[in-house]
């Protein structure tokens, strides 16, 4: 299969977040045919349509970055029972002006993990939400909520329990799969 490039932005903007490991994890356990890049939004402004005709740099480069990969994995945390503002307020960037939205036909995966037992599952509808609005084609199942107990994934990305290892191996070549299904048939805006 055909080696797709895939950015994965991380909900949290914690040094040290539960979905920061979960994320080398599933760099880790990916298929050798997606090339996983971080896109961090951390240094963006809060968003303005005042922006629109003179968007700065580092929104820009953002909405390169959005826009140099073939695929987007959203890997978020839970907080009130949504998505963190400040990914929200990354998606708003990238999304923007009208007309412009880096997320167009562009497949996106969403998963997360929290220490309760729903695992971010209200987040992750409000996530597929926004991103219906912003026409990227989701990859529904399988779906992915994961409860986090302490030591189940090492700082490094490695996965202490086999049978959520097997899962999230699974969920990465889904991801693959799927990612190459949707660009057969809805190629990217040119």
């Amino acid at each position: 299969m055909a080696k797709h490039k895939v950015g994965y932005l991380i909900g949290s903007l914690a040094k040290g977040s539960i979905n920061r490991k979960l994320a080398k994890a599933l760099v880790r356990l990916a298929p050798p045919e997606l090339e996983m890049t971080e896109i961090s939004f951390k240094e963006l402004p809060l968003y303005s349509y005042d922006y629109d005709t003179d968007f700065p740099p580092v929104a820009l480069e953002f909405k390169r970055a959005i826009a140099s990969v073939q695929a987007v994995l959203f890997v978020t945390p839970e907080y009130n029972r949504s998505i963190p503002g400040g990914l929200k307020n990354a998606i708003d960037w990238a999304s923007r002006p009208y007309g412009k939205n880096s997320f167009s036909r562009k497949p996106s995966a969403v998963i997360g993990t929290s220490p309760g037992a729903i695992g971010t599952a209200v987040a992750q509808q409000s996530l597929r939400s926004v991103l219906s609005f912003c026409n990227s084609p989701q990859m529904n199942s399988p779906e992915a909520y994961i409860q986090f107990t302490p030591g189940l994934i090492t700082d490094d990305g490695e996965v202490t329990m086999e049978s959520t290892e097997t899962f999230l191996r699974n969920y990465m070549d889904e991801f693959h799969m799927f990612i190459a299904r949707v660009l057969q048939v809805l190629p990217p805006d040119a």
